[in-house]
């Protein structure tokens, strides 16, 4: 797949900037997009994007993004925020569960329903690449909002993909685990995991997973099919 329109959401640092870096270097016109418009501009100006400021929970602020971007070949829906409060779930806030929902959840089905109708009308190849998290596909004891938004974000991601087949458009689902980023000064480069996420793009790939993970998903799913009660995920060796 030739990229050479991109747009990616929560690209003024981490996975976001990462990605875009990737994609300029390899040729790509990407336009940058984040709510901090000063990090924005910033990285915009040092990798020689377009920086296009946006609140991926807005819809209308989502419309007004896709509009600045005619004919993207890739959009990048990777906005995301930790939140507060990463207990178990009564010891969240209701204004954490409603921000952290609003930016994770609601800044894909904003992307989603400002961007495909677009791509659809055009009539071109693309692609979606929808950033989760490990968080989103096996459950610890707590994680807050965040881990709860990271699976609503893999239930979106896989609709949407199912809703789009036969059609010109594929969707990626990358579940990092931990990232070297604004949310978490420790994890893996950004970078790695932004080269891993465009190689499964370009592979049509559905989810992109951390290495050594593959078992916990599946026990996971075998303990939702039989009934049993859940248990913590085994860390990787």
């Amino acid at each position: 797949m030739k990229i050479t329109n991109a747009v990616v959401t929560g690209a003024a640092g981490g996975i976001g900037r990462a990605l875009a870096a990737h994609l300029i270097a390899e040729g790509a016109s990407v336009v940058l997009s984040d709510l901090d418009a000063a990090a924005l501009t910033e990285a915009a100006g040092e990798l020689g994007g377009t920086a296009v400021a946006a609140d991926v929970s807005d819809a209308g602020s989502m419309e007004a993004l896709a509009a600045a971007v005619p004919e993207p070949d890739l959009v990048c829906l990777n906005a995301g925020i930790v939140g507060r409060d990463l207990g178990v779930p009564w010891e969240v806030s209701a204004e954490d569960w409603a921000r952290v929902f609003a930016v994770n959840a609601g800044g894909v089905s904003n992307g989603l329903r400002a961007f495909v109708p677009r791509m659809l009308a055009g009539g071109r190849p693309g692609h979606i690449l929808i950033t989760a998290s490990l968080a989103g596909l096996v459950t610890f004891p707590a994680g807050g909002a965040y881990a709860a938004s990271k699976h609503a974000v893999v239930a979106l991601a896989e609709q949407a993909a199912l809703s789009l087949v036969g059609t010109p458009i594929g969707v990626t689902l990358l579940c990092p685990a931990l990232v070297r980023s604004g949310m978490s000064p420790e994890g893996e480069d950004p970078a790695d995991v932004a080269a891993d996420a465009l190689a499964a793009v370009r592979a049509g790939r559905f989810t992109v997973v951390p290495d050594g993970w593959d078992g916990e998903i599946e026990r996971r799913a075998r303990w939702l099919a039989s009934g049993a009660q859940p248990t913590p995920p085994n860390l990787p060796e």
